[in-house]
């Protein structure tokens, strides 16, 4: 896929979405260290897989909007329609 020199991140989103995953890296590093314990249980460690989870589709959603927001509804007056919807499509087929 190429990158779009012409279409950046806002600022706001970028740093928004920056402090969201610096805390969820400490989630994930919360994680690392109960399965450090030996007697640690595993619904305790799902419950906190499934926020790390819950917190990146956060993180996912803030990006999305921004995208559809900042790009996808400029792109007819750029002409970059198809190449802007392929894109997105190719995305969310991960989703």
């Amino acid at each position: 896929m190429k990158t779009r020199v012409h279409l950046h991140l806002d600022p706001g989103t970028r740093a928004e979405a920056q402090r969201r995953l610096k805390s969820v890296r400490g989630h994930v590093e919360g994680i690392l260290r109960m399965l450090d314990e030996e007697g640690v249980y595993c619904v305790d460690v799902l419950k906190q897989i499934k926020a790390v989870e819950g917190a990146l589709d956060k993180v996912g959603e803030l990006i999305l909007k921004s995208h559809l927001r900042d790009h996808v509804v400029t792109a007819a007056q750029r002409g970059d329609t198809d190449e802007i919807v392929d894109e997105l499509m190719e995305v969310l087929k991960y989703r």
